[in-house]
């Protein structure tokens, strides 16, 4: 009985290691365009599949690179830095 009410909160616990990061405190209006960062990203060498903001307030893309690898990028909205970046073989 104690192992199935454990269950549920280890889940609830290891939830938030699955949460992006955190790019900017920032307000949205000094955010750069969601336009011109698809522009900027693409002019890098990117294609991308999908294109968002996050709750941890940053542009997040899926696509993939100039030797088309997949990959999964953070960029912080104010500045276009990468903050995260995965790339799939």
């Amino acid at each position: 009985m104690k192992k199935l009410l454990l269950m549920p909160v280890a889940l609830m616990l290891a939830t938030p290691a699955f949460a992006g990061p955190t790019c900017t405190d920032a307000a949205r209006d000094g955010w750069i365009p969601a336009d011109e960062m698809k522009q900027r990203i693409e002019a890098e060498g990117y294609s991308i599949k999908k294109f968002k903001e996050t709750d941890g307030n940053c542009y997040e893309i899926y696509g993939y690179d100039s030797e088309n690898h997949k990959v999964e990028i953070y960029y912080n909205p104010v500045d276009a830095r990468v903050v995260k970046k995965e790339i799939d073989d």
